[in-house]
């Protein structure tokens, strides 16, 4: 029987739980704009929040960077702990009922946000947000319960379609919206999340037959830490995992001061800021779809990392040292070919991991990578507060881009290092079938 009939014989109030043996193209499309609007009600407040921020601590930006970080990192520890609790939670009780809170949970809060009379509140909102807008992981679950293997990986770039649409509609958006009002793109983000979560009441089926859930929700499946635990098992590839912790923890400094450094600069408010983040994304997206097989295919996989840092680094440099925001703009094309050195980290990995770990290790890295973003927002926006502040040696706005731009050049100085014939093999064996090592000499 198919999900719409069914639908019609159970009460309204297993409405969270319904089942779908054949789920359908509409439940695909829902997920899809989970992601979409998890993604875009990120970036439709990238433009604003600091600048609400900064209003509520009287209009001083060296304060109001200092905030800015401390609410960057609390949402990325409270996802840290919670995207692995809501996927214990989805395999206990089903995928639906995790993604419909979740929607419903973020429209909310940013209800809630908008409402927010002063800093604490806003604080207090923004940990709500964390926690509901947590929903990947489930998103992805779901994914792999709905659709055959061969067709998976289709299915996952649709997620990763999502990503990319939604950092460069959110921040125009949201630019816009928020040079009329700080309070609007909240109420905007508010309503979208509403409508989505209506929307899955009607068309998304429940991915988890009860025979398949885990009997009792298990703790040890929601230990953010037990991923990158794992990685002590694959030495051989330490060095290229330092790389990618290395890179994505520089990474960060857009969300953590961009907005702020933009307007002490260069006095952009926020739609000039919310203009040149989706250039941003505009310019990855073309990269990651035109550029990066054609420059691994030329270069190979070690000199494709080294040319990605080397464009990072140099485009983070123009951004530190850029007087005005004509010489800032000439550093987008540069950094945006960093996006080169991502796949190719990737695919040195998996050379060196056997395909039976091959899930876990990439599990492992995004822990790994959560971890970033944890303890980047302090460094970046702790920075750039103390260099445009009363009590700076020199003012220098742009001190975050130049450390990130450091980050990148130690990161360029260990791919090298750990990229050589020595330290990589041909090829993993599979777990089960690696020789035992052989004695020296």
């Amino acid at each position: 029987m198919r999900f719409a009939d069914n639908a019609r014989l159970r009460p309204v109030a297993h409405a969270f739980v319904t089942l779908s043996p054949v789920p359908r193209k509409a439940a695909l499309v829902f997920i899809f704009l989970v992601v979409l609007i998890d993604v875009l009600a990120f970036g439709l407040i990238i433009p604003v929040l600091p600048h609400l921020v900064q209003e509520f601590v009287g209009g001083d930006t060296s304060t109001a960077a200092y905030w800015t970080g401390l609410f960057a990192f609390a949402f990325s520890l409270v996802q840290f702990f919670s995207a692995p609790i809501q996927g214990a939670l989805s395999d206990r009780y089903g995928r639906r009922p995790v993604i419909l809170v979740s929607c419903l949970g973020l429209g909310l809060d940013f209800i809630f946000m908008a409402l927010a009379p002063n800093l604490a509140w806003l604080f207090v909102g923004r940990i709500i947000s964390a926690a509901t807008s947590a929903s990947f992981t489930t998103a992805n679950a779901y994914i792999a319960d709905v659709t055959a293997p061969e067709q998976r990986a289709k299915s996952f770039g649709m997620i990763g379609a999502a990503f990319g649409l939604g950092f460069i509609v959110g921040p125009l958006v949201g630019g816009v919206l928020g040079d009329i009002d700080h309070r609007l793109p909240f109420w905007f983000a508010a309503g979208l999340a509403l409508l989505n979560f209506c929307y899955g009441l009607f068309v998304l089926p429940e991915s988890l037959p009860e025979e398949k859930r885990t009997p009792a929700f298990d703790w040890t499946h929601a230990k953010p830490m037990g991923g990158v635990k794992m990685l002590r098992e694959y030495p051989q590839i330490w060095g290229l995992v330092a790389v990618v912790f290395i890179a994505n923890f520089a990474h960060y400094v857009y969300p953590s001061t961009f907005v702020l450094f933009a307007d002490a600069a260069y006095g952009w408010k926020e739609k000039q800021a919310g203009y040149v983040l989706a250039v941003v994304g505009v310019l990855s997206v073309i990269v990651n779809v035109l550029l990066i097989g054609r420059v691994v295919k030329a270069l190979g996989e070690r000199r494709a990392l080294m040319f990605g840092l080397a464009c990072g680094t140099l485009g983070f440099l123009v951004y530190g040292l850029a007087g005005t925001g004509w010489m800032f703009m000439l550093g987008l094309p540069i950094s945006a070919l960093w996006a080169i050195a991502a796949p190719a980290t990737q695919a040195l990995i998996t050379r060196q991991v056997p395909a039976d770990a091959q899930g876990r290790i990439q599990g492992s890295m995004s822990s790994l990578v959560s971890l970033a973003g944890i303890f980047a927002p302090a460094v970046f926006a702790g920075a750039f507060g103390f260099f445009i502040g009363p009590h700076a040696p020199l003012r220098l706005p742009g001190v975050a881009f130049l450390i990130a731009a450091l980050m990148l050049a130690i990161a360029a100085f260990v791919a090298w290092r750990f990229t050589d014939a020595a330290h990589l093999p041909a090829q993993a064996a599979p777990a089960a079938d690696k020789p035992e090592a052989e004695p020296a000499g």
